[in-house]
C-alpha cells in the first residue's frame, strides 16, 4: 500500500518547538519532490515548504523563513519539519505531499502531487 503518514503534530506553547516527521511506505521517497502544507480552520492550504529529491534544494513561505527547517533522510524514506519559535498562526493540520520528478528541484504548492498524508493537527496556544 502506497501512502504517507505524518507524525509529530500537538499542542505546544507560543515560542515552542516541534518536528514533524513524514514516513513513507510503498514509495521511494528520492525521486520524488516533497512539499509541507497546512491548513487553519476557515482558511485555504498554505504551501509552508519543500525540498527536492536529493534535499539540495529547499523553500519556505515567507510566514515561516527563519524558523522552520525541511530536511531528508532517503535512506530512512522520511522528510521532516523542524519548527522553532511557534506562533498561535501556526495552528492547522499540517500535510505532506509527494511528487515524482524527472528532475532534481523543490516543487511548488500549485504542482498535482501524487501522494498525500492523513494530516496532524498541530496547535500553538498558551
Amino acid at each position: 500500500q502506497l501512502q504517507l503518514v505524518e507524525s509529530g503534530g500537538g499542542l505546544v506553547q507560543p515560542g515552542g518547538s516541534l518536528r514533524l516527521s513524514c514516513a513513507a511506505s510503498g514509495i521511494i521517497l528520492d525521486v520524488n519532490g516533497i512539499r509541507w502544507f497546512r491548513q487553519a480552520p476557515g482558511k485555504e492550504r498554505e504551501g509552508v515548504s519543500c525540498i527536492s529529491r536529493s534535499g539540495g534544494s529547499t523553500g519556505y513561505a515567507d510566514s515561516v523563513k527563519g524558523r522552520f527547517t525541511i530536511s531528508r533522510d532517503n535512506a530512512k524514506n522520511t522528510v521532516d519539519l523542524q519548527m522553532n519559535s511557534l506562533e498561535p498562526l501556526d495552528t492547522g493540520v499540517y500535510y505532506c505531499a509527494a511528487v515524482r520528478l524527472m528532475r532534481d528541484y523543490c516543487p511548488g504548492a500549485g504542482v498535482t502531487y501524487d501522494y498525500w498524508g492523513q494530516g496532524t493537527q498541530v496547535t500553538v496556544s498558551s
